[in-house]
């Protein structure tokens, strides 16, 4: 794990949503709903492609990472959000180490706090289990964005408990821009 994920992870704290909001979240978490996330079969062999060869030294074995990388991409964009965007959130967190843990109980991929498994989802659920942890982080990083109206800068900090600091939002920001992004247009 990167030596920023320790930092960053730590900063992570509860914040009280409202009972609605709370059974919003869960209905969206729990909805059962399957999405086509790749407009077609050449987009899909494309943007996994670029984007495996960014993850290549990360996750060396071709079969998990391309199964990665479509359960990223199949979350993100259940959520609306940008797969791109994802994968740096998840660099900076985890480093894509799928059971990583901070110190304060942070785990898995998006580095989810515990609490939130009661808050919107099953105390029973497995945050080292990557389709369930990237379910969490991108449903968790879809509200806080929706929180600041697609602010991503201050959605990053909520989503890290750092609002009021730039640190950690800008490192996510940059690394989508200069990694992730640039790989997709290419």
């Amino acid at each position: 794990m990167h030596c920023w994920s320790l930092i960053f992870a730590a900063n992570q704290q509860y914040q009280d949503i409202s009972l609605s909001n709370r059974q919003e979240l869960r209905q969206k978490f729990n909805d059962g709903t399957t999405i086509n996330s790749f407009r077609d079969v050449n987009t899909a062999i494309n943007w996994i492609s670029q984007q495996s060869y960014q993850l290549r030294n990360k996750i060396p074995d071709d079969r998990k990472r391309s199964e990665l990388l479509r359960m990223i991409h199949y979350e993100a964009t259940r959520y609306q959000l940008d797969p791109d965007l994802v994968l740096a959130l998840i660099e900076v967190e985890s480093g894509f180490n799928r059971f990583a843990l901070s110190y304060v109980g942070a785990s898995g991929l998006m580095q989810v706090m515990p609490f939130w498994k009661e808050l919107i989802g099953s105390g029973n659920d497995s945050l080292f289990d990557a389709q369930t942890n990237l379910r969490y982080g991108c449903i968790i990083l879809r509200h806080y964005l929706d929180m600041e109206n697609d602010n991503v800068a201050r959605g990053l900090a909520r989503y890290n408990g750092s609002l009021g600091t730039d640190t950690y939002s800008s490192l996510v920001l940059n690394t989508w821009q200069v990694k992730y992004r640039q790989a997709s247009l290419n």
